[in-house]
């Protein structure tokens, strides 16, 4: 006797199960243009390393003899597998499966769903792996109601969960479809969150709920998609075309984070050399003042070629955040993108700041800042806004930071926020191009709020205030805050690369071999 019986019935459910909700469903989801469920994962880790838990549980139909005549998956598939060799956790909601009212599969408790995806999020927790959401689909199911026959007091017991894999793991969202409810708080809880353009909506309640509620129609993709949570809330860091390059993005985030805080950043070998000079920054800043430069290329021809990867593009855009590598090492890169107002830092563009000063103190990353920033964004809506309130919170993550930190002083530096280019209670690498220039307040603006009565009271008012802009800017030249040690350090642009690679090795030997959680916990 042996129990090959049970191996072969295990074998026949788990075929069921990878069934999914069967062919129909599984056709319509591919008629939307969606991937299923194991499609995804398939695209998430490397070939054959997927190992699933879970496999078994749903909902078995029997017949009078006992025998099982039917198996309805549980809607949510969860394992481990490996991302470029490392071990990386998923989840996801199969939206195949989602029971139709009064099917067999409506006897799957919303329970058992919550409790497969708390399990994965454990797992990652306590095994120190970064986690994965593949989010496709609703929370609340109305119909689940309907068959307990009461309501219950909603609860969120699994959130100290959330806020602990936030402060210990790297943790990413994907909405893949119309997400709402819990899972679209789920997007937010995330160090990194994507959607699909065209493919990916997001709301705490759809458009039938809004429509009931508010008297307001809607189409999905006005109530959630990328324009609202790219481009204008920030709950979403990057956009995909499509399923392909969203995985891309996700695989590649990963490769600049450590698998826990609980140890360094990985490593690369890098055959870009760390004293190549490139000609064209001699020049990129142009001298025209009013003339902004491309601070992306810029960036590029700095660290390690085809290195610097990009979040949060689309909102809070005068300033630019993302991932790159100099000497094969990940740095965090901050800089301000005068293409975009000037440069100058909004309330949007301080909280991608904070949150990402966050994020890189979080799992360790040195940072670099390309500091180019003509002060707060100035006028009625930057007030009303909170500019003020949210640049005073980038500053406190500035200063609560303990990662290695490097600033090169690019162009503008002026007021608080022109200020606020590095911590200021340690040691910051600082250097300064001789296109910088720096103050209080830019002199334009700055000699009309100061001379005002002088001005007004002169006879030809516009010829005297150029007259004494002409006088201030005389002396605007960086040169002399270089001889005060204001300004430690000027270098030539072309050697920025070969600095930075040389400071960034000291950086990683500062981080301690003994690195761990922050005291202070990682927030969305």
């Amino acid at each position: 006797m042996t129990w090959e019986p049970e191996v072969e019935e295990l074998d026949r459910r788990a075929k069921l199960a990878e069934a999914m909700g069967g062919d129909e469903r599984i056709g319509n989801q591919h008629d939307r243009g969606k991937l299923t469920v194991r499609e995804r994962i398939d695209l998430l880790f490397d070939k054959d390393t997927f190992h699933e838990r879970g496999k078994h549980s749903g909902a078995g139909a029997y017949n009078e003899a006992g025998e099982l005549v039917d198996f309805f998956p549980s809607g949510y598939v969860m394992g481990i597998g490996q991302v470029d060799g490392r071990r990386v956790v998923t989840g996801g909601g199969d939206f195949t499966a989602r029971p139709a009212s009064g099917s067999e599969g409506a006897k799957i408790s919303a329970g058992q769903r919550v409790s497969k995806a708390g399990h994965d999020e454990n797992i990652a927790l306590e095994m120190k792996l970064p986690m994965v959401r593949l989010i496709d689909g609703f929370g609340a199911d109305i119909r689940a109601t309907g068959g307990m026959g009461r309501t219950y007091v909603p609860e969120l017991r699994g959130w100290p969960l959330e806020a602990a894999l936030m402060s210990e793991v790297p943790v990413v969202s994907m909405a893949l479809g119309a997400v709402a409810g819990l899972p679209a708080a789920q997007v937010a809880i995330a160090h990194f969150a994507i959607m699909v353009r065209d493919m990916s909506q997001i709301f705490a309640a759809g458009p039938p709920v809004v429509e009931r509620g508010l008297g307001k129609t809607v189409t999905k993709e006005e109530l959630g998609g990328v324009k609202i949570h790219a481009y204008e809330s920030g709950l979403v860091d990057n956009i995909a075309e499509d399923e392909q390059d969203a995985f891309e993005q996700v695989r590649r985030f990963l490769s600049y984070l450590p698998s826990s805080v609980y140890e360094l950043p990985p490593v690369e070998e890098c055959s870009d050399p760390t004293d190549r000079r490139e000609e064209t920054l001699i020049d990129i800043v142009p001298r025209e003042r009013n003339r902004p430069q491309n601070t992306r290329k810029m960036i590029g021809l700095i660290v390690d070629q085809e290195s610097f990867f990009e979040m949060g593009r689309y909102f809070g855009r005068s300033q630019i955040t993302g991932f790159a590598r100099l000497a094969g090492r990940p740095v965090g890169v901050l800089a301000g993108d005068p293409m975009m107002a000037g440069g100058a830092t909004d309330a949007n563009a301080a909280q991608k700041l904070e949150s990402f000063i966050d994020l890189c103190d979080t799992f360790h990353l040195p940072i670099v800042n390309f500091a180019d920033n003509p002060g707060f964004m100035i006028g009625p809506n930057a007030e009303a806004s909170g500019t003020l309130r949210h640049g005073a919170r980038a500053l406190c993550a500035m200063d609560a930071s303990t990662v290695p930190w490097a600033t090169v002083i690019v162009r503008k530096a002026y007021g608080v926020a022109g200020a606020a280019h590095q911590p200021y209670n340690r040691f910051v690498y600082r250097v300064a191009w001789p296109s910088g220039e720096w103050g209080s307040i830019p002199i334009e603006g700055g000699v009309q709020a100061a001379y005002r009565r002088e001005i007004e009271n002169s006879p030809d008012p516009d010829k005297r205030r150029k007259e004494i802009e002409d006088e201030l800017i005389a002396i605007r030249t960086p040169f002399g805050a270089l001889e005060a040690f204001n300004a430690e350090e000027m270098i030539d642009p072309r050697d920025t690369r070969s600095l930075l690679c040389d400071w960034v090795e000291m950086a990683y030997n500062q981080l301690p071999s003994d690195v761990g959680r922050k005291l202070r916990p990682m927030r969305p």
